[in-house]
């Protein structure tokens, strides 16, 4: 056995030596990528000029007392958060359970709201990216940094 990965049980048991030198980095890798592919949308939306764009969409979505005051300007505001700044905190790992708990309400939100009339595939505009971030981001959640986080090196955590 090597790091927890039983050779014995693999089909290749010469990988063991692999998986158990890599497996210790795997959440580390997993919690990364989700922060590092989702930041992208939100500067996108910042350098582009794509806010306002995005303000009227949303505003598009609320109810008509709603959707020309502060809530859609406020709505906005909170998915840029969530893309640019709650996706660059999750990525290095720090506030982990906070920020993934943005993007999971944010994702949310986009689904219901946004994408469930689509149906499930994202290449007809379904929810199925969302929902994948949605999972990821959950799961996050619940399991924290992990060691190989800014939330590791502080005392506390969310």
């Amino acid at each position: 056995m090597s790091n927890g990965v039983d050779a014995k049980r693999l089909y290749v048991p010469g990988l063991a030596g692999l998986y158990g030198r890599f497996s210790p980095y795997s959440y580390a890798v997993m919690r990364f990528a989700t922060g590092a592919v989702l930041l992208p949308h939100g500067i996108q939306k910042v350098v582009e000029g794509r806010i306002p764009g995005l303000e009227t969409v949303i505003a598009g979505k609320l109810p008509a007392g709603l959707a020309f005051g502060w809530f859609a300007w406020f709505l906005t505001c909170m998915a840029v958060f969530a893309e640019t700044i709650a996706a660059a905190f999750l990525a290095i790992g720090l506030f982990t359970r906070l920020m993934a708990l943005v993007i999971v309400i944010e994702m949310a939100v986009i689904i219901a709201v946004f994408q469930w009339q689509f149906g499930y595939f994202w290449t007809n505009r379904g929810y199925e990216y969302a929902l994948l971030w949605l999972v990821l981001c959950l799961a996050i959640m619940f399991r924290g940094g992990g060691e190989h986080s800014v939330d590791a090196r502080l005392t506390r955590e969310f």
